[in-house]
């Protein structure tokens, strides 16, 4: 994370100014450049002294108004995902926060920084202080506890008292959302405090003094203890999830996996970890990595394997290297490891790498080279395999989900974004659309859906010169807040392709009833609750409705034709929808 330049006094807020005026300069001093918005009554101050600013032609953090909080909430992350600087979300009172909360637990999980901005309903009520209530919404906004409705989702909250100290709130909740763990953080702003006339203290909020706390390496002994191990083993493995977080670290992983021939397997993937054209990327299944494993890796993921369906062998030897190697925010885990280490795991990876070549000898490097080229074979057959798989094409109104992501994969460049909601037909989308760019993948770390939509637009703005693309079933769909998504996407430039795999419902629903009730009444009725679809829905108008081109997809034959139609749309600067019938699953 770049830290940001030491900001100058504000002479002029010296003299006196409303608490929106420190407010927003605090915003500006931090470097924050976007402000992702959708403003309420408890915002005319703000609204007002962002008015003064701009006549007056002074800087400020650009605002992006979303007409859903979901899609605000999810542009901070897309954003957050690309460049690593955590940016603001301001939401109206209760309401907004209640709106924004998935998308906090999926930041949260996804450990992305994100500074919550709510409005706060005025607590006086007979105009005893500027900005008192005057509305009847006033009364029913004020909740006892706001902050609980984000509270498991949160590192930080905090209730601005008084626009005296809103630079200084605003440099802590920062420095908070940044430090590793990085993650949400959020700060209540009464109408009175944005309103309020005070003086500010001369005092400057630094990042040098003041900054976020970031992960290194480690020590000598720890680093021999793990390159040590490797360098003994003869099946070592990695198992890991959002490493890719850190463009850095993929290259790190990639070397040392090389250097040893072990094989790495990206265990739910929320980044690219390992490019998917390397030999040592091993596929997506731990289990097929787990049998015969003497030395294992951990590093950055948070469920290597399901206990339930999977178990490492008794003998092998763990470490865990991690951004948060205890998962502070799970109250149950349960994975044991020999060794938990947490750091930066591209700092290590690069520690450890550099320890092994010193200490490597003949016998160590003929072992990694038959390895590798074990690998090598394995990886030459799965490409067979998915290929294989991606040839078919299923049939009119059910074609398959391999075939068009194929198509898709032939058709996006490796510095393209490809962001994967696809849910039941992940396996598809990480199979068929071969990634080999850092930052050219991300999927959802948490358990909400409606997040790619969202992420597509932010990750648009932060790397305006790629394309974006976001795969999603029709049932995330929904939880996109569609109309929200392709509004904002038309008002500010950021065209972006949506691909929706439209099998009918929610598959991951009938599939976990059938995991328990393989045989039950469920299944003999063949109703699980979990159908959407009466007739063909038309999702591509939704964004045809704000000015994107839309196209039905309902027969393999045409894929490559409709995605080159749908990208061709998206160079001009329109975004696309491609409606694929895959049929019910």
């Amino acid at each position: 994370m770049n830290s940001t330049p030491t900001p100058k006094p504000d002479s002029t807020a010296a003299h006196g100014a409303s608490g929106a005026h420190h407010f927003l300069q605090g915003l500006t001093d931090l470097g924050i450049e976007h402000v992702f918005a959708n403003l309420g009554t408890d915002h005319v101050s703000l609204i007002e002294e962002l008015a003064r600013w701009d006549a007056q032609g002074r800087a400020h953090p650009g605002f992006i108004l979303c007409p859903h909080e979901n899609v605000a909430v999810h542009m901070a992350a897309g954003y957050a995902a690309v460049t690593g600087r955590g940016q603001a979300v301001m939401v109206h009172v209760d309401a907004g926060t209640a709106n924004a909360v998935m998308g906090m637990h999926n930041m949260l999980r996804g450990r992305l920084p994100v500074m919550l901005l709510a409005g706060k309903a005025p607590f006086t009520l007979r105009g005893e202080l500027p900005g008192s209530r005057d509305n009847y919404v006033h009364f029913v906004q004020d909740p006892f506890d706001i902050g609980s409705l984000v509270r498991p989702y949160v590192k930080w909250e905090y209730n601005l008292p008084t626009a005296v100290v809103a630079r200084e709130a605003l440099r802590r909740a920062h420095s908070v959302m940044h430090t590793e763990p990085p993650g949400p953080v959020y700060m209540t702003l009464p109408r009175e405090v944005l309103a309020e006339q005070v003086s500010a203290t001369e005092q400057v909020f630094d990042a040098q003094r003041y900054g976020p706390s970031l992960l290194g390496g480690i020590e000598p002994a720890r680093v021999l203890l793990i390159a040590e191990r490797l360098l003994a083993a003869e099946h070592p493995v990695v198992i890991t999830s959002y490493l890719g977080r850190k463009a850095e670290a993929v290259a790190a992983l990639e070397d040392l996996a090389q250097l040893c021939g072990m094989p790495v397997v990206d265990y739910m993937a929320s980044t690219l970890s390992i490019s998917r054209q390397s030999d040592c990327f091993a596929g997506f299944d731990p289990a097929a990595v787990l049998p015969g494993a003497d030395v294992g890796l951990l590093l950055d993921v948070d469920v290597p394997w399901l206990p339930k369906f999977v178990q490492p062998e008794p003998g092998t030897w763990w470490a865990h290297i991690d951004v948060d190697p205890i998962k502070q925010d799970y109250p149950m885990w349960g994975f044991a490891t020999d060794v938990r280490v947490q750091a930066d795991a591209a700092s290590v990876l690069r520690q450890v790498a550099a320890c092994v070549r010193e200490r490597a000898h003949a016998a160590f490097h003929e072992r990694a080279a038959r390895r590798r080229q074990a690998l090598a074979d394995a990886a030459q057959k799965r490409r067979a395999a998915w290929a294989q798989i991606g040839a078919k094409p299923g049939q009119m109104d059910a074609i398959a989900p391999a075939w068009i992501c194929a198509a898709l994969g032939r058709a996006l460049a490796p510095q393209d974004i490809v962001i994967n909601e696809a849910v039941r037909n992940s396996p598809a989308v990480m199979q068929q659309i071969p990634r080999s760019e850092p930052m050219s993948f991300f999927g959802g770390a948490g358990g909400g859906l409606g997040y790619s939509g969202g992420m597509a637009l932010g990750a648009k703005l932060a790397r305006p010169a790629s394309r974006v693309v976001h795969i999603v079933g029709d049932g995330g769909f929904h939880f996109c807040t569609p109309s929200s998504v392709y509004a904002t996407a038309q008002r500010y430039g950021l065209p972006i392709f949506t691909v929706v795999l439209d099998n009918g419902g929610w598959q991951a629903v009938k599939e976990a009833v059938l995991r328990i009730y393989p045989d039950g009444a469920a299944a003999q009725a063949n109703e699980y609750q979990s159908r959407l679809q009466g007739s063909v829905r038309q999702f591509e108008q939704v964004g045809q409705a704000f000015g994107a081109y839309g196209e039905c997809l309902r027969d393999p034959a045409q894929a490559d034709a409709a995605i080159a139609r749908c990208l061709q749309a998206l160079d001009q600067g329109r975004s696309a929808v491609l409606n694929v019938q895959v049929g019910l699953q």
